[in-house]
Formats: structure tokens, sequence, C-alpha cells
């Protein structure tokens, strides 16, 4: 594992287990008034205006903001995939893996298009140190969500599991521009740039 992992893994799962089996409604400030729109369109216009306030917020204001882009990525239009995405981030929490992964792979043959399932597989597979599958996952939640700060600071760990840190890097700076409020990662790139100043 890779040096301050622990530290990262915190920080990428955290406000995901917080919000397990506590799915928030908050709207993070964005209308519903005029024409009715479906629950998908709407949580893309809330995370569009939560990404633009993480952009321009202070640090202080930051880990809230981020708490709402977690809480956004949590849900569905199925209560029965939150419910699982619940269930397997506590079997997750508790190192339970075996029954997380059987939740997961169960999710997402019944809802193959929720980012934050792929995500959370692909958390699981690294701590299981299965990286070429959780990068296959990467993957994945990038082609459904590719603002996920999450899944790219996570193939920054993998790839610093794998010993290419110039790979972690470009990662681990790619996950900044979409959340430049990441302590953890901030300072894996400090770390980096330091022994590859001319990267």
């Amino acid at each position: 594992m890779l040096r301050h992992a622990a530290v990262l893994i915190a920080l990428l799962t955290a406000a995901p287990l917080a919000q397990a089996g506590n799915i928030s409604a908050d709207k993070g400030g964005v209308s519903t008034a005029g024409k009715a729109q479906s629950p998908a369109a709407l949580r893309s216009a809330e995370l569009d205006s939560l990404f633009g306030q993480l952009q321009s917020a202070e640090a202080s204001k930051s880990k809230t903001i981020e708490e709402k882009i977690w809480a956004n990525w949590s849900r569905s239009d199925s209560v029965t995939a939150e419910l699982l995405l619940g269930q397997a981030s506590r079997a997750l929490a508790a190192q339970e893996y075996d029954a997380a992964l059987a939740m997961l792979d169960e999710l997402l043959k019944a809802a193959p298009d929720f980012a934050e399932a792929w995500n959370r597989r692909a958390t699981l597979y690294f701590q299981m140190r299965r990286y070429d599958q959780s990068l296959a996952d990467i993957d994945k939640v990038l082609e459904l969500e590719p603002r996920h700060f999450g899944a790219l600071a996570g193939r920054g760990m993998i790839y610093m599991a794998l010993k290419k840190p110039n790979e972690a890097l470009a990662a681990y700076r790619e996950a900044l521009t979409m959340n430049p409020h990441m302590e953890g990662v901030i300072e894996a790139v400090k770390r980096l740039e330091k022994d590859r100043p001319d990267i």
C-alpha cells in the first residue's frame, strides 16, 4: 500500500459512508420552479451548480459543498439501488469484502449506469489489492461522471501502489482540477512534484 493511503482512503470514503442510509434530498440551491424535470435531470443540474460553487469556494466552505456532491452521487432513481449502495458501503467499512462485493455486483447488474456503485466497487477492489479491476471500474465511473474527483484520486492511489509515480501525479492533478480542496491529494502532489520537478 502506498504511503498515506489510509489518509486518502478516509478522504475518498468518509463522505459517501456518512451518506449511506441517509440520502439527502437537499438540492443545493437548484431551482425546481417552472417545468417539471426528471429526478436525473434535477441531479445533473444540482451537480453543475455544486461544481461551480466548489471551484470558487473558500477552503472553509468547500467541505460542505463536497459532501453535497457525494450525496448527489449516492442518489438514484431507484430507492432499492440507494439502499443496496448504503448496505455495500457499510460492509466495505467493516471490511466484509465478500459481502460488499456480492452486493455491488448485484447492484451493477441492475443499475449499470449508477456511477457511484462503480466507484464503490473500485474502492473495494483497491482495498483488496485487485488493482487492474479497480482501474477498470474507475474507467467506467469516469465514462459516466467525468468530474468524479474521488475516482480520479483513487486512480492516483493505485498508480502509487503500482510504483508508477508519473501516472499517479497526472491522476492527482486531474482530480484537483475538479476539486481543488482535497488536502490529502494536494499533499500527495507536493511530495511527487518535489521528487519530479521537471514534470
